[in-house]
C-alpha cells in the first residue's frame, strides 16, 4: 500500500469515530418542553448566524481562488477552495454538535449527575477535535498525494490550502468573537449590574445571543483558529523540506500529525473511562497521556523511515512539551494567585481592578515567550545537527505541538458545552443542585479555556514562525545572497515598524466593534426591560430574536475590514517595498502578534475569574461594591480574551501565508523604492 494515501485514510477513519461520538451524544435525552425550546433557540441562533457569515466568506474565497487561477494556476485555485471549505466544515460541524450536546448536558445533569454531563459536554466538545484533525488529514493529504507525491509536481500548490484555511479561520473568530463579546457584555452590564439580576437569568433579553456567541465564537472560531495553525504548521514543513529536495522530510508532518490522531482518539478513550472520578483528573488524564501515546507513535514512525534521521524525534518532543508547559504558565495566570489580588484590588474600586489585571496581563507574556525562545533555540540547534536545515526543526516542534490538536480542541471546546448547559439549567429553572454540578464543570471549562488560548498563541507563534521560515527559503533560493534579513538593512527595520503597527491597528478595530455593537445591545435590553409590561416580574417573555439579530449584524458589519487589511497588506509591501520589506513586516508583526494576544488572553481570562472569585462569597460576594467592580473589570476583559486577543493569532498566520503564496511573484525590490 502507497503510504502517501494513510494520512488521508485516517483523516476518514477520524472522521466516522466523530460520527459514532455525535450518535452517543443524540441517544442522550434532551429534556422537558421548556428545556428543548431553549436549546432550539439557541441552536437556531448559531445556525443562523453560520449561515450568513458563510454567504459573505464565500465571495471573498471566490475572490482569491479567481486572484490564484489567474496569477498561480489552477492547481492553487483548487487548493484555496479545499482549504476553506475544510475549515468552514469542520467549524460548522462543531458548532452544530456543540449546540446538540449542550441541552442533553444540562438534562444529563438533572437526572444522573455530574459523570453523565461530563460525559455528554466532553463528548460535545470530541466532535470539534476531531473534526479539526481529521478534516486538515484528509483535506491536505488528499492534495499531497496529488500535488507533493512522486516528485512534488505541484509542491507550491499546498500553500493555497493554507491560505484558504487561514481566511476562513480569521473571519471565523473574528465575526465569532464580536458576535459573543457584543451580547455578553451587554448581557451583563444591564443584567448583572443595573438590573440586579444573576447570570442566565431568563427576564434578560441577552441570554440566549450570549449562548449562541459561545458556540460560534469559543467553539466554530476556536477550531478553525486552530485548523489554521495545525495545517499551516504542516505546510511550512513541507515547503521547508522541499527546498532541500527529501521526499521523506516532505511527509513526515502528515505522518505525525496522522499519529497524532490516533493518539487523540485514545486520549478521548481515557476521558470517558475515567470520567466516573473526578472531571478535573479525567480531562488531565486524557490531556498528559495522548502525547505520550502520540511520542512512542512517532518513535515507530520515524524508525520506518530510513532517510529520516531519529535525532529529530527531539524537535518534536520539545514542540510537545513545550505547548503544554505554555498552557500551565496561563492556567496560573488566569487560574492562581495574580486572580486572587485582582480579586482583593476590586475593594477599592474599579480603577484598581483595571491597574491590576493590566499588570497581570503584562507580566504573564515574559515566560510563555521565553519558552518560545527556548523550543526555537533547541530544534533549529537539533535539526542543524543532523544535517537539515534549522528552520525545519522549527516547523516540526510546531507540528509536535499540534499533533494531538484531536484531544486538545476536545477538551477547550468542551468549556462552552458546559458554559451554554448551566445557562439552559439556570433559564429552565432546573434547581440548584443541578447548576451546582454545571458551575463546576463550567469552571473547569474555564480553566481549560484559559490553558486551550495559551495553546492557540504558542501553536500559532510557532506555525507563523515556520511558515515565515518558509518564505525566506524560498525567497532565498529565488535571489541568492541579494536577499537578507539582517535589521542593519533599512528595509527590514521599514518592513518591522510597518508589522508592528498592523496588531494595534487590527485590535483597536476589533474592541471598537465590540464596544459599538454592545452599546446597541445595551440600549435595546434596556428598552426591552422598560417597554415589556411584566418582564422584571418574570411574568413576560424577553425579545431574544431582536438580540441575537443586533449581533448577527454587527459582527457581519465588523468582520470585513480586519480580513481585508491581512490579506492585502502582505502583496502592498510585498509589491510596493519588496521581499525584503516583506520578510521585515512579517518578523515585526509575529513579535507584536505573539505579546498583545498573550497579554489581552491572559489579562482578560484573569479579569474573568476575579470575579467569579468575589461571586464565591470572597471580599464581600455578589451584590457587593467588590463585585461591582469585579464585573467592570470582566467587562473590559471579554473583547481581550474573546475577541482581539485570539485574532492575533490568525492575523500573523494570514499574513504569512499570503507572502508564502505570493512568494513566487514578488520582487526584490519594490516599485515605490
Amino acid at each position: 500500500m502507497n503510504t502517501t494515501l494513510l494520512p488521508p485514510l485516517l483523516g476518514v477513519f477520524g472522521m466516522i469515530a466523530a460520527i459514532i461520538i455525535y450518535s452517543l451524544v443524540m441517544k442522550y435525552p434532551d429534556g422537558e418542553e421548556k428545556v428543548k425550546k431553549i436549546g432550539d433557540q439557541i441552536h437556531k441562533g448559531a445556525l443562523a448566524f453560520m449561515k450568513t457569515e458563510y454567504k459573505y466568506l464565500i465571495i471573498f474565497i471566490l475572490v482569491l481562488v479567481v486572484l490564484a487561477g489567474i496569477f498561480l494556476g489552477k492547481e492553487t485555485a483548487i487548493a484555496v477552495i479545499v482549504g476553506a471549505a475544510c475549515s468552514s466544515l469542520a467549524g460548522f460541524i462543531g458548532m452544530y454538535a456543540a449546540t446538540k450536546a449542550n441541552v442533553r448536558t444540562a438534562t444529563a445533569a438533572q437526572k444522573d449527575g455530574a459523570s453523565a454531563a461530563l460525559s455528554v459536554s466532553f463528548y460535545g466538545g470530541s466532535i470539534m477535535g476531531l473534526c479539526v484533525a481529521s478534516l486538515g488529514l484528509i483535506g491536505l493529504g488528499g492534495l499531497y498525494v496529488f500535488y507533493a507525491a512522486d516528485g512534488a509536481p505541484h509542491v507550491h500548490a499546498l500553500e493555497g490550502f493554507g491560505m484558504g484555511a487561514s481566511v476562513v479561520a480569521l473571519f471565523s473568530r473574528v465575526g465569532g468573537g464580536i458576535f459573543t463579546k457584543s451580547a455578553d457584555v451587554g448581557a451583563d452590564l444591564v443584567g448583572k449590574v443595573e438590573a440586579g439580576i444573576p447570570e442566565d437569568d431568563p427576564r434578560n433579553p441577552g441570554v440566549i445571543a450570549d449562548n449562541v456567541g459561545d458556540n460560534v465564537g469559543d467553539v466554530a472560531g476556536m477550531g478553525s483558529d486552530i485548523f489554521e495553525s495545525y495545517c499551516g504548521s504542516m505546510i511550512a514543513s513541507i515547503a521547508i523540506a522541499y527546498t532541500i529536495q527529501s521526499q521523506s522530510l516532505m511527509f513526515l508532518p502528515l505522518g505525525l500529525a496522522a499519529t497524532g490522531l490516533i493518539a487523540s482518539i485514545i486520549g478521548i478513550g481515557i476521558v470517558k473511562i475515567q470520567s466516573a472520578k473526578s472531571p478535573a483528573s479525567a480531562l488531565r488524564s486524557g490531556t498528559l497521556l495522548a502525547p505520550v501515546f502520540f511520542m512512542v507513535m512517532a518513535y515507530f514512525l520515524v524508525s520506518g523511515m530510513p532517510d529520516v534521521p531519529i535525532a529529530i524525534l527531539w524537535c518534536v518532543l520539545t514542540g510537545a512539551v513545550g505547548g503544554v508547559a505554555i498552557g500551565l504558565i496561563t492556567e496560573y495566570y488566569t487560574g492562581g494567585s495574580p486572580v486572587r489580588e485582582i480579586a482583593a484590588s476590586g475593594e477599592t474600586g474599579s480603577a484598581t481592578v483595571m491597574i491590576s489585571g493590566l499588570s497581570v496581563g503584562m507580566q504573564s507574556v515574559v515566560i510563555p515567550v521565553s519558552i518560545l525562545a527556548v523550543i526555537i533555540l533547541i530544534s533549529t540547534s537539533i535539526a542543524a545537527s543532523i544535517g537539515i536545515t534549522g528552520v525545519y526543526g522549527v516547523g516540526i516542534a510546531a507540528v509536535g505541538m499540534l499533533s494531538t490538536v484531536g484531544i486538545t480542541m476536545a477538551i477547550d471546546a468542551y468549556g462552552p458545552v458546559a458554559d451554554n448547559a448551566g445557562g439552559i439549567a439556570e433559564m429552565s429553572g432546573m434547581g440548584e443542585e443541578v447548576r451546582e454540578i454545571t458551575d463546576s464543570l463550567d469552571e473547569l471549562g474555564n480553566t481549560t479555556a484559559a490553558i486551550g488560548k495559551g495553546f492557540a498563541i504558542g501553536a500559532a507563534a510557532l506555525a507563523a514562525l515556520a511558515i515565515i521560515s518558509a518564505y525566506s527559503e524560498q525567497i532565498y533560493s529565488k535571489y541568492g545572497d541579494a536577499f537578507s534579513l539582517s535589521i542593519t538593512n533599512p528595509m527590514v527595520l521599514v518592513g518591522m515598524f510597518i508589522g508592528i503597527c498592523i496588531p494595534f491597528l487590527i485590535s483597536s478595530i476589533t474592541m471598537k466593534a465590540v464596544g459599538d455593537a454592545a452599546f446597541e445591545m445595551i440600549n435595546e435590553i434596556r428598552r426591552q426591560f422598560r417597554e415589556i409590561s411584566g418582564l422584571m416580574e418574570g411574568k413576560a417573555d424577553p425579545d431574544s430574536e431582536k438580540c441575537v439579530e443586533i449581533a448577527t449584524t454587527a459582527a457581519l458589519k465588523k468582520m470585513m475590514l480586519p480580513g481585508i487589511i491581512a490579506v492585502a497588506m502582505p502583496p502592498i509591501i510585498g509589491f510596493g517595498l519588496g521581499a525584503v520589506a516583506l520578510g521585515g513586516m512579517l518578523a515585526g508583526g509575529l513579535l507584536g502578534c505573539v505579546a498583545l494576544a498573550l497579554f489581552m488572553a491572559n489579562a482578560g481570562g484573569a479579569w474573568d475569574n476575579a470575579k467569579k472569585y468575589v461571586e464565591k462569597g470572597n471580599f464581600g460576594g455578589k451584590g457587593s461594591d467588590t463585585h461591582a467592580a469585579a464585573v467592570v473589570g470582566d467587562t473590559v476583559g471579554d473583547p481581550f480574551k474573546d475577541t482581539s486577543g485570539p485574532s492575533m493569532n490568525i492575523l500573523i498566520n494570514v499574513m504569512a501565508m499570503v507572502s508564502l503564496v505570493i512568494s513566487s511573484l514578488l520582487p526584490i525590490s519594490g516599485m515605490l523604492f
